[in-house]
């Protein structure tokens, strides 16, 4: 199990393990592979501020900065990228998530603010399985939101497993938690772990001890905006979990500001959304910065360039999730 608490001056990527990120946004899921000791020797984001972080803290070797349709079209891409071990990617998944429009805006043209770009998120998975086509990794990991295997979003699951199957990929589907993972937050997310080697079945079973908020909690929250928010705040009683709990019980039944999240110092911290407010129960503060960066096992020289980690946390795969899946398939796959 990796520490939550760690620096990317640290990083020794000592394994001849080569990989390359689709959709990397911050590099969640590259820092997890570096943490895991591989080679992560190129990523291609569609969106330049969070390209120009990423490569701020990663420095790539291959590098792209365009829509992936764009980069699937390419015919000058190097050799080494037709040789990896791994394709990692993390198709953006908004119109799947349980708390979106789901079913309504699928299939519908959107600004997004992914990329800043117009276009269609669910049918990005299909995208990316036209990389895995083109480069011919050994290994795909690709992740999403656990929302992807619920309801009439079955179907799209089906329709990804049965083209892994038509490119020649033994594919796998798990729903894991990070809080089993060294993650300081309860963030179920879908990884689909697929391979052409003919490798057996991995197991992906993690059980470690979920960390506390108040295990990792920075010693000063941030002040709380708005005075109606303070007063509210100030009405804090044990057992509330948002905004909405306080007022509705102190405002004559007034649901409101649900999003607003609190959390206690005995609980493992929700999962972080790139939007939305958590609070502090320690001293109904709004988290800090800092606070933001802990629960996502970001590491603590992380450069965010003046933007706001919370967004950039809440949007990327946590470093210790995929640290762990890339430490299963070092041992089960790749190791010997």
């Amino acid at each position: 199990m990796f520490d939550w608490k760690w620096y990317l001056k640290d990083l020794k990527q000592d394994k001849d393990v080569k990989v390359f990120s689709c959709f990397s946004c911050g590099g969640g899921s590259t820092m997890g592979y570096k943490r895991a000791g591989f080679k992560v020797i190129g990523n291609c984001e569609i969106d330049p501020r969070m390209n120009e972080i990423y490569i701020k803290n990663h420095h790539p070797k291959h590098n792209y900065l365009m829509d992936l349709r764009e980069f699937n079209k390419r015919d000058d891409l190097p050799e080494e990228l037709y040789h990896l071990d791994i394709l990692d990617g993390s198709p953006p998944c908004s119109t799947f998530s349980m708390a979106g429009s789901r079913e309504k805006a699928w299939g519908k043209e959107k600004i997004f603010r992914e990329g800043q770009k117009k276009q269609t998120l669910d049918d990005l998975f299909f995208v990316f399985l036209e990389t895995v086509e083109k480069l011919r990794p050994k290994i795909v990991v690709a992740e999403n939101v656990a929302g992807l295997i619920r309801g009439n979003a079955k179907g799209y699951v089906n329709a990804i497993v049965k083209r892994f199957k038509e490119l020649g990929y033994d594919v796998q589907i798990f729903k894991l938690n990070g809080a089993q993972m060294g993650v300081p937050q309860s963030r179920e997310r879908v990884f689909f772990v697929a391979n052409n080697q003919n490798y057996p079945k991995i197991k992906m079973q993690f059980k470690g001890k979920p960390i506390k908020f108040g295990e990792v909690r920075s010693p000063k929250g941030k002040e709380t905006k708005g005075e109606m928010t303070k007063k509210r705040l100030e009405k804090l009683q044990r057992g509330d979990t948002c905004i909405a709990d306080i007022t509705k019980r102190t405002e004559n039944g007034r649901w409101t500001s649900f999003n607003c999240k609190i959390i206690w110092d005995d609980m493992v911290c929700y999962t972080l959304a790139a939007n939305g407010g958590f609070f502090r129960a320690y001293d109904k503060k709004r988290f800090s910065d800092q606070d933001y960066i802990n629960v996502s096992s970001f590491p603590q020289d992380y450069d965010f360039m003046e933007q706001d980690p919370h967004y950039m946390c809440g949007m990327s795969v946590p470093p210790n999730m995929m640290a762990n899946i890339a430490m299963e398939i070092w041992n089960q796959w790749l190791k010997n």
